[in-house]
């Protein structure tokens, strides 16, 4: 079986949650397909990582973002039905590479990762090609919830990118074999925009052989909050935490710290930890897991929130607690919800993170312990794509 996979970032290094997941695609791939990779370079150093995926790929190929160019198409966009995410997501180069690459390896099959490049799949040369779409979240739906948190005039880009992109997903949707999305959640979303398209839940795994501990649980007041930080969920997470709940954590702990922890904090981040010198603000750092080790408790403070985060995935295997808001708790395997506190308001938060910075460090790590993650391996999770894949080349192209 000859795969085409299509994603809209390389999947090196995995440490964001696309990349992630479609690192670990690449593996389940590994010996079951022969897999050409073409992926979105959005910087030099993103393109230079190609050689770091020898072995996982037969061949990578990527296409150079044009920020400026892009920009000036979306808003060019706005005055028309292409959504934003597709101006945005694209490359001049994109079209001459994926023509080169099915004359010289002519796919069984496209996985494309995400809305922003199925809509590749749906065009020549590859509209003819079976596909599965790992479309993992319900995008539309993600820029509708944001659209209700969000002022005048983001509000009416946010409330046009929704309606376009749930056009968009329906009718991706139809002309692919199938449509994998990472939970239940998602499931349920995208069968409301869609109701006659095959729909399949292939969740998201996490690698807890190399998050494990190397050590006892450490005596420590640090709460650690990770992710991108200049994705607007993320960022807007993070002001709430810093400014309402932290303060409040503070009177009760005095020695505690706030680490964010992730790549390209905004301004408004990098002004929390001038702000108080209990916060500080990392940027990217070469591996998450010193971090997740040297702290009590995990945090996870978002108020918009689709699909699995992995990060909380990611918390747990290292041994920590995790502090959630109910849309990310809603997301989550039940298996791990043991380990999770949901808390809403700043004030609930805040008790929260309390209580778990004045549980023994033992006593946290076996709550944590009590999970058995075996059943969330990568392999176990991701074994039912491979197989669609496969059911994709023999059934052929679906056209609903």
């Amino acid at each position: 079986m000859r795969v085409l996979f299509l994603t809209h970032r390389l999947p090196y290094a995995p440490n964001r949650g696309d990349r992630i997941r479609a690192y670990h695609i690449l593996r389940a791939l590994r010996g079951r397909a022969d897999v050409t990779l073409v992926s979105l370079a959005h910087d030099d150093e993103e393109a230079g990582k190609i050689a770091e995926l020898n072995g996982l790929a037969d061949s990578v190929a990527v296409a150079r973002v044009a920020p400026l160019r892009n920009r000036i198409r979306a808003a060019g966009a706005l005055l028309t039905g292409t959504p934003l995410t597709h101006a945005l997501l694209d490359s001049p180069d994109m079209r001459p590479l994926l023509q080169r690459q099915v004359e010289q390896t002519p796919p069984d099959v496209v996985l494309a990762y995400c809305s922003g490049m199925a809509r590749f799949a749906l065009e020549p040369p590859l509209a003819s090609l079976p596909l599965v779409i790992d479309l993992v979240d319900v995008d539309s739906c993600k820029w509708s919830a944001l659209a209700e948190t969000t002022r005048p005039p983001l509000q009416w880009v946010y409330r046009r990118e929704a309606h376009r992109l749930a056009k968009f997903e329906r009718d991706a949707a139809r002309a692919a074999f199938a449509t994998t999305v990472i939970n239940q959640r998602e499931a349920d979303a995208l069968k409301q925009i869609v109701p006659d398209a095959r729909v399949d839940v292939v969740t998201s795994g996490v690698d807890f052989s190399h998050l494990r501990a190397p050590s006892s649980p450490v005596s420590s007041s640090d709460v650690v909050f990770c992710g991108v930080m200049n994705y607007a969920p993320n960022e807007h997470g993070a002001i709430w935490l810093a400014h309402d709940v932290w303060p409040l954590v503070r009177a009760s702990v005095p020695h505690a710290r706030l680490r964010l922890v992730g790549s390209h904090p905004t301004a408004r981040v990098r002004a929390l930890a001038a702000a108080d010198a209990s916060v500080e603000v990392t940027g990217e750092v070469p591996d998450v897991r010193p971090y997740l080790w040297s702290a009590a408790v995990a945090a996870a403070p978002l108020h918009t929130a689709r699909g699995l985060q992995n990060k909380v995935l990611e918390a747990i295997a290292a041994g920590l607690p995790v502090i959630v808001t109910s849309v990310v708790a809603d997301g989550l395997p039940a298996a791990v919800l043991p380990a999770c506190r949901v808390a809403e308001s700043a004030p609930a938060f805040a008790a929260a993170i309390v209580e778990s910075l004045r549980t023994a460090p033992e006593n946290r790590r076996a709550i944590v312990n009590r999970i058995d993650l075996t059943p969330l391996s990568w392999d176990r999770r991701l074994a039912p794509m491979v197989d669609l894949l496969d059911a994709a080349v023999r059934a052929g192209r679906h056209i609903g």
